[in-house]
């Protein structure tokens, strides 16, 4: 699905034969935006598991582990994870109902599993999606969940950025640079 700077894509990928040559890309103009899923029920003839990604990420995932865990887990959607870091540039305070102090942490860094903007899916879940209608993929995700599917993450430590970041843009940059022969697989 391309929508924003669609021509650029194209015009990207259409100059590169070495690209061109390994894997067959489909383009599909969304012309008013569905949401991060709804773009989805554009789809037609899916009938085996299939990989759908953001388009502003970098990363050295294992895509071959990532599907072989979602067969394993029998899932219906697995979304591949990430652990991110957050840091709290100030003191965190713990007050009770009263805002009596019982506890200072100064600076703290929590950690959260974050969406990794890669989706591992079943055919049978396009059945959710009605073409031309808005759908963002949290949505999407607890309709499934609260219907009893199954849906998991995928735990990795794989590198990942998203570059549609301002403060991970420059690190990926960086990180391409530095490992250009692992994301590149040359």
């Amino acid at each position: 699905m391309v929508g924003y700077l669609s021509g650029l894509i194209k015009a990207y990928f259409n100059e590169r034969p070495s690209i061109n040559d390994k894997i067959r890309i489909n383009y599909i103009d969304e012309e008013t935006p569905t949401g991060t899923a709804g773009s989805l029920g554009f789809l037609g003839g899916m009938d085996d598991t299939f990989i759908v990604m953001n388009g502003d990420i970098l990363t050295d995932l294992n895509f071959l582990d990532l599907v072989k865990y979602h067969k394993e887990q029998k899932n219906k959607l697995t979304i591949a994870m990430h652990q991110k870091k957050v840091r709290i540039d100030l003191g965190v305070l713990e007050l009770t109902s009263e805002n009596k102090l019982v506890g200072y942490n100064e600076k703290p860094e929590l950690s959260y599993d974050v969406s990794m903007g890669i989706y591992v899916y079943e055919p049978e879940v396009l059945n959710d999606i009605k073409k031309g209608q808005y759908l963002d993929f949290p949505t999407l995700a607890m309709q499934l969940v609260n219907r009893g599917e199954r849906v998991g993450g995928f735990p990795n430590s794989a590198k990942w950025l998203d570059i549609g970041r301002v403060e991970d843009y420059q690190l990926a940059t960086e990180e391409f640079e530095k490992h250009r022969k692992l994301f590149l697989h040359e």
